[in-house]
């Protein structure tokens, strides 16, 4: 295959002498490549956002799993070296909610959980909630 040949979607393929690998253009894409304790995680976590709002389309943006409702992105995830990160796509969600959040670690715009510990289904309702409400206002 030639460097100017596309590859499907998830295969290695050589570029100027070393070896690169497409970005997911799915979820379950993306999980395939996770080691299994954070892929348990995060499709825990998949099946809490469904499951809060069925309605809602999945899709890569940023190259990390998210969640779209109405043209919005209103929650995405991704797996990093230690652990998982659940991502509002908001810089005000995670201080809307900061008393909730208190016992994980977290930037302005993400929230970070271990595999061993994944996020409360309460949580992720409140998350989801609050962020679809923001969308709204």
């Amino acid at each position: 295959m030639g460097t100017n040949t596309p590859a499907p979607t998830g295969v290695l393929v050589r570029a100027v002498g070393r070896n690169v690998q497409r970005n997911p253009s799915t979820i379950d894409e993306y999980l395939k490549r996770v080691p299994e304790d954070r892929r348990r995680a995060l499709e825990d976590l998949r099946a809490k956002i469904r499951s809060v709002v069925p309605a809602v389309e999945e899709c890569i943006s940023y190259r990390i799993p998210a969640f779209r409702l109405n043209g919005v992105v209103v929650a995405g995830f991704c797996a990093t070296s230690k652990g998982c990160s659940y991502f509002p796509f908001s810089g005000s969600t995670l201080r809307t909610l900061a008393r909730d959040l208190d016992r994980y670690e977290q930037t302005k715009s993400s929230l970070h959980f271990s595999a061993a510990e994944p996020l409360p289904a309460s949580l992720v309702r409140k998350l989801i909630r609050a962020r679809i409400k923001e969308t709204k206002a």
